[in-house]
């Protein structure tokens, strides 16, 4: 569902709402200013209710074939729903229409500024049906989205402690590294020194057997 719809589908619901009761009061009201402020009010509702419906059908076209059905359904709902609220106003805005109402109400015994016809009952079930509808369905859009939220914390959780983990591996490389290159100095230094050691050694060796050839030569030739 799409949020941008929920949201012109929720404001054309009041609207509609509003100028269902806004036509039952206006059809007992006498000729005068009040009664064409308050037709001037309906006309512009009216044409909110049309620009509403536009945006619904533009939203709804823009979506993926699967919602897209789902959604121009409701559509039609609510084209129909306009198309009964303009033939209530074009009623209610006749010239006879006020005394018709009147006479209706007479005789049925609900002369009453707040009566409405079972026409304009069966609207305004609708419109709050709807209403309730579309308030269901952003609560459910709200708890899905705090679980998402939770849910994007406890990943959040969970990587910072993986992230705190490779900072301790790669600290624990770090130090291997430093005492391999020490190890490196200690065994190019021991190895330096065996040479050195190799060369004394050697150097001793050949003075003895030079001292042991002289000693040799000095008995042989006495």
């Amino acid at each position: 569902m799409s949020d941008v719809f929920e949201g012109y589908e929720r404001q054309y619901c009041e609207l509609s709402a509003n100028l269902s009761r806004k036509c039952s009061s206006a059809s007992v009201l006498p000729e005068g200013e009040e009664r064409r402020e308050k037709l001037s009010e309906i006309t512009s509702g009216i044409e909110e209710c049309d620009a509403l419906v536009r945006k619904m059908d533009l939203e709804a076209r823009s979506l993926q074939p699967s919602a897209k059905a789902m959604l121009l359904a409701k559509l039609r709902e609510y084209k129909s729903d306009l198309t009964k609220l303009k033939r209530e106003f074009k009623r209610v805005a006749s010239g006879n229409s006020n005394q018709a109402a009147h006479e209706e109400l007479l005789e049925s015994g609900l002369a009453h500024p707040n009566a409405v016809s079972g026409d304009q009952r069966e609207r305004l079930t609708m419109s709050i049906d709807r209403l309730n509808q579309s308030s269901d369905r952003i609560k459910d859009s709200r708890r899905t989205v705090l679980e998402t939220e939770e849910l994007g914390v406890t990943i959040l959780e969970d990587l910072h402690q993986q992230r705190q983990t490779l900072l301790h591996a790669h600290n624990k490389l770090h130090g291997v590294d430093d005492a391999i290159d020490k190890s490196k100095k200690v065994i190019t230094s021991m190895s330096r020194r065996i040479s050195r050691n190799k060369w004394i050694v050697g150097s001793v060796i050949a003075a003895l057997v030079f001292a042991i050839i002289l000693i040799i030569s000095f008995k042989v030739s006495h």
